[in-house]
């Protein structure tokens, strides 16, 4: 299977049904995976007394920061809307977005204030009249605009004419931390903006053979939405960013350690059939906001230039440092090192409350790799902030080594640090003929805890030590269970158990050598 950087992220859940082929309903899947969920979940006020002895940068952050709860205040859950599973917040969205149509006094084309699409010509100020203060809507027809940077105010609606026909570019001599497309106040906020219908380029070419291609913090990105309250990203593309194709964030990030998060984040941000490639970084990422919908989406292919060589985590999709309360619905990735990875920093609190439905991973190095930096080892502080993760409908194929990042084993999925997750409907296709190296498909690890496998198929890791490991010792993963598990002509063992284990229990887990429907 291949997903090309051209690939139409729309068709992600008509694919997603045909590899999964499993005739349980939406709303059926989603109550099992919120019933496994619930089984496994556990309160935390028991051992958030863990204490992180903070270096002076980290006190000298955490005094711009603010205290971090997984506690979701609304207590939002899932809702199924006909086949598709949306956040419990997404109509109250929805009639945000009547609202801002109903705003807008202006209705302008950029061509009219002077903008040409050549390709050539500096468009900035054009862009910049229509924009004027906002409550417009800026309509950008076919041709490649390019502009030094567009600041967008609030109640302002951008869109074009298609994601290959209309191009906002980079300018040749913008700098190196420049963002392109952003909103207008990263520190009093804005609301109510809209991007639709077109492509961003980055124009990373103009840094030639720059070994790092980004400026640092949340710099250097085809949109960055920081402090942003109801905000929309529509059928577009993003390619070559010296960082993030997509960055909903934070005024500026914050490393004040774990148990803080930044102030100024972004809330209540949809991203639709929006998709990107060439990034340095991640394709979306999120920090320290809460309440983010990314849905129908497609990443691909990172140039990995804002690392170290062979050292680039760049992931199709990141939810990162602070954030909080993260759905995602029918995505896709192909060749990252991580499809999806939920994380942190170890200066940073971890993301928490995520919920996947629907995920196509194919030659990522880690197909989902879920982990608190920082907080895996014996010696290491137990995380305050790594919990709450559900998933359903994962597909992982064929992980792969990779160069971009030197060493790291190839994994269908990966779990450290985390506690209370659920993993529900799940498919892991290896190729058999891919030397694994003897490591395992998917691993349970490095003080992870209360983890539920269930109801999923692993197939063609015949080159790996087992198809599922749970890490044993003073670091292993405390408290999980597998339970209806088909492994088919895949590794020797369909579950390895590290030692001195006796919480891990093992429910109706078949080996069998050959497919069979």
């Amino acid at each position: 299977m291949q997903l090309s950087k051209y690939h139409d992220p729309a068709k992600n859940k008509e694919l997603l049904a045909a590899i999964l082929n499993d005739s349980m309903s939406i709303g059926e899947t989603t109550k099992e995976t919120q019933e496994l969920f619930r089984q496994i979940k556990q309160e935390e006020a028991s051992e958030q007394n863990t204490i992180c002895k903070k270096n002076w940068l980290e006190r000298l952050w955490s005094l711009l920061a603010e205290d971090h709860s997984i506690e979701d205040p609304h207590h939002y859950s899932e809702r199924v809307e006909g086949d598709d599973v949306v956040p419990e917040w997404k109509p109250g969205l929805d009639k945000q977005y009547e609202e801002l149509e109903t705003a807008m006094v202006r209705r302008v084309n950029v061509v009219d204030f002077g903008a040409v699409g050549d390709g050539a010509t500096d468009c900035t100020a054009a862009f910049q009249k229509a924009l004027g203060n906002g409550q417009v809507d800026v309509f950008v027809p076919a041709g490649v605009y390019v502009v030094r940077k567009l600041e967008l105010p609030s109640w302002t609606r951008i869109a074009g004419a298609g994601k290959g026909a209309t191009v906002i570019k980079l300018h040749g001599h913008a700098p190196k931390r420049q963002r392109l497309l952003a909103n207008q106040n990263f520190v009093k906020g804005n609301h109510h903006i809209s991007v639709e219908n077109l492509g961003l380029d980055w124009n990373v070419e103009r840094l030639g053979d720059a070994a790092n291609t980004s400026a640092g913090n949340n710099f250097s990105s085809c949109l960055t939405f920081a402090n942003v309250t109801y905000g929309w990203v529509k059928q577009v593309a993003a390619v070559n960013p010296g960082l993030h194709c997509f960055d909903i964030s934070s005024t500026i990030y914050n490393y004040g350690g774990d148990g803080r998060r930044a102030r100024g984040g972004s809330r209540y941000v949809w991203l639709d059939r929006v998709n990107g490639y060439g990034f340095g970084d991640d394709g979306i990422t999120t920090h320290h906001s809460d309440y983010i919908f990314i849905s129908n989406s497609h990443f691909c292919d990172p140039s990995g230039r804002s690392h170290k060589k062979g050292f680039s985590n760049s992931n199709g999709i990141e939810i990162d440092d602070g954030s909080r309360f993260v759905w995602l619905l029918n995505n896709s990735t192909a060749r990252c090192f991580g499809g999806v990875e939920i994380k942190a920093h170890a200066t940073s609190s971890a993301a928490t409350g995520v919920f996947i439905s629907g995920h196509l991973s194919v030659n990522d190095n880690r197909s989902f790799n879920f982990r608190h930096i920082g907080h895996h080892l014996a010696e290491d502080p137990q995380s305050l902030s790594a919990f709450n993760i559900a998933a359903q409908r994962l597909v992982s194929v064929a992980p792969v080594f990779t160069d971009m990042y030197a060493g790291s084993a190839p994994r269908a999925l990966v779990v450290s640090g985390f506690k209370n997750v659920a993993i529900n409907r799940f498919l892991f296709i290896g190729d058999p003929d891919y030397d694994y190296q003897g490591n395992p498909a998917a691993a349970i690890q490095y003080k992870a805890a209360r983890v539920s496998l269930a109801n999923g198929r692993v197939a063609g890791f015949k080159k790996s030590s087992a198809d599922i490991y749970v890490a044993g010792g003073k670091q292993g993963a405390d408290r999980v269970v597998i339970q209806n598990i088909r492994c088919i002509g895949s590794a020797e063992k369909p579950v390895k158990i590290g030692k001195g284990h006796t919480s891990v229990v093992v429910e109706n887990v078949k080996r069998e050598k050959v497919y069979q429907t």
